[in-house]
């Protein structure tokens, strides 16, 4: 009899852990909603804004400011990054870059040179899975190598910047990263441009970001991208005549987020 009473406590707490964690939905959700346009903010819907909001996510800023969030995904290294850090540095512009582990591997000097030059190497897992289809632990594991060698390589000792890989999230997932010390930064610009045969001259790539932009947008450039390499340095220059202003996610925190704060376990 005794021996069920001291069992009987941890049999509870097994199935209470179990019956939370299976509460979790990993349901995929596929990041796209309706773009923004005439200067007006994409809006992804009250269910995804309440469910980013629980766990510290975010895809855009305040529409009361013209301040703009640039974001770059770097799966691999196709010859544009350094053109586009050197736009960057004269622009004085500061922008965050998700790497993969692949990009870490065959792109050590332009990864610390990010760090070097002030900008933010954010976690885009290290194969690039979809995170919905592995398990916690895996999640985990893919986030930690990124930030090793991340460390290793450029010695930026702090992560917490996560674009989830192929643009496939879910509530689970979004624990899971949270737990880690993560923040889900979605986007409320992209376009198709990360189809390297398919580039269609840097105008088409101008002519995309503008027709979208608006103030607080997080924007989602792909650096595979010639259109977007050849575009940046216009792109950057025109925003600037219509009084936007480039800021970086650690702002975006600061300014938006501290009523939040993100606790890692």
């Amino acid at each position: 009899m005794k021996k069920w009473i001291l069992i009987f406590p941890v049999l509870f707490l097994m199935f209470f852990h179990a019956a939370t964690t299976h509460a979790i939905s990993n349901q995929p959700i596929h990041w796209g909603f309706k773009k923004g346009a005439n200067e007006k903010q994409a809006d992804a819907g009250e269910k995804y804004d309440n469910l980013l909001e629980k766990y510290g996510a975010f895809y855009k800023g305040s529409a009361d400011q013209k301040i703009l969030y640039l974001t770059f995904d770097n799966g691999y290294e196709n010859g544009y990054t350094a053109k586009i850090l050197d736009v960057l540095k004269k622009e004085k512009v500061p922008a965050a870059f998700f790497v993969t582990g692949h990009y870490l591997d065959s792109a050590p000097d332009l990864a610390k040179r990010m760090v070097d030059e002030g900008h933010i190497v954010g976690n885009h897992s290290w194969s690039h899975p979809d995170m919905t289809q592995i398990s916690d632990e895996k999640i985990r594991i893919e986030l930690d190598k990124v930030k090793e060698e991340t460390k290793r390589i450029t010695g930026q000792s702090d992560m917490q910047y996560l674009r989830p890989p192929r643009g496939i999230l879910s509530e689970r997932t979004l624990k899971v990263a949270r737990d880690s010390g993560y923040i889900h930064v979605l986007w409320s610009l992209a376009f198709k441009d990360w189809q390297v045969n398919q580039q269609k001259g840097w105008k088409y790539a101008y002519d995309n970001i503008m027709a979208q932009v608006h103030p607080g947008a997080v924007m989602l450039l792909h650096t595979v991208s010639k259109d977007n390499a050849d575009a940046l340095e216009k792109v950057i220059q025109d925003l600037k005549k219509r009084g936007y202003v480039f800021k970086s996610l650690d702002d975006y925190m600061l300014k938006e987020k501290v009523k939040n704060p993100i606790i890692a376990h």
